[in-house]
């Protein structure tokens, strides 16, 4: 399984009565691939996961698998602060036809030692024999997953292939991307760290504005990695403020606000996530207009 270029952090969609929105997450998926997405993070934070039950999330993730049909790789976040819970998440997500992958972030609350997640890591791994990105996301966690832990986990277990990288600290993701072994891949985990991340030598984003801008997005990581760095910049200069704004507040809250102006989803959410200050809709509506979003929509249902 290859992770290179531009993969999207789905969001759920969810109807008025707070069911999932098969119908709309279906024509994501589709609409995203059409566009050139390299690969989906189904079930992830930004899909606002720990609102959904078990069988709801099982569920989201069969539909994307199932959408997707592997035309792209499919990782699938299986996420828990119990590493009893993460390693039956983890059995039950890879026996999903076309999920390719699993991500799985640090326990949160916990803040567990470094010795504390290699070990809840190492238990996951090798209840599976599906590829493994670790997802290193402190102000989330509580805790950082350092660099030698990383480098320990990737010696020791062979289907840890991986890590979306969302601490920030580029001396961090360097010299993770330096001592690496081969193939495995340091993703970032924040958009607009996506071009240092890939100059530094890193392969690729999991993207929150591809949810908006997947076509952009793909050809902003695309020109990049082939070394087309006025065109990647020109891209992300231009995009800069959506890929700041999307986190003006609790993603995805932002992000889901933009999609439902652009027409994408009806913008609904499950508690205690809730819609974005009345302040944040006026400067996401701006920028939904400066950038001509809203004809990204009838080109999504064309």
């Amino acid at each position: 399984m290859e992770l290179r270029g531009c993969g999207t952090a789905l969001v759920t969609p969810f109807r008025g009565d707070g069911s999932i929105d098969e119908s709309s997450l279906r024509a994501l998926v589709e609409w995203q691939i059409h566009c050139g997405i390299r690969f989906f993070v189904a079930c992830g934070t930004t899909a606002e996961t720990p609102a959904l039950n078990d069988e709801e999330w099982l569920h989201a993730l069969r539909i994307i698998a199932a959408t997707a049909a592997g035309r792209v790789p499919v990782l699938a976040g299986c996420t828990h602060n119990a590493t009893r819970e993460a390693v039956d998440r983890a059995r039950r997500a890879a026996a999903i036809p076309g999920i390719d992958g699993l991500l799985i972030a640090s326990p949160y609350y916990n803040k567990p030692t470094q010795e504390g997640q290699y070990w809840h890591f190492r238990a996951v791994a090798e209840a599976v024999s599906c590829p493994i990105v670790l997802y290193n996301i402190p102000s989330r966690t509580g805790v950082n997953l350092e660099p030698a832990t990383v480098l320990r986990l990737a010696k020791d277990l062979t289907n840890i292939g991986g890590i979306k990288e969302s601490s920030g600290s580029v001396p961090q993701i360097a010299e993770l991307i330096h001592s690496a072994p081969k193939g495995f891949a340091v993703l970032s985990g924040d958009d607009s760290m996506a071009l240092p991340v890939i100059a530094l030598g890193g392969s690729g984003v999991v993207s929150v504005a591809s949810n908006e801008i997947p076509a952009e997005m793909s050809r902003m990581l695309d020109a990049a990695l082939d070394g087309d760095w006025e065109l990647a910049r020109q891209i992300h200069g231009h995009y800069l403020g959506l890929m700041t704004a999307n986190f003006a507040e609790s993603s995805p809250g932002p992000v889901k606000c933009v999609m439902a102006m652009m027409g994408l989803l009806q913008e609904n959410y499950r508690l205690p996530m809730v819609p974005v200050s009345a302040g944040t809709r006026v400067k996401l509506g701006r920028l939904v207009e400066e950038l001509g979003l809203a004809a990204h929509a009838s080109r999504a249902k064309a």
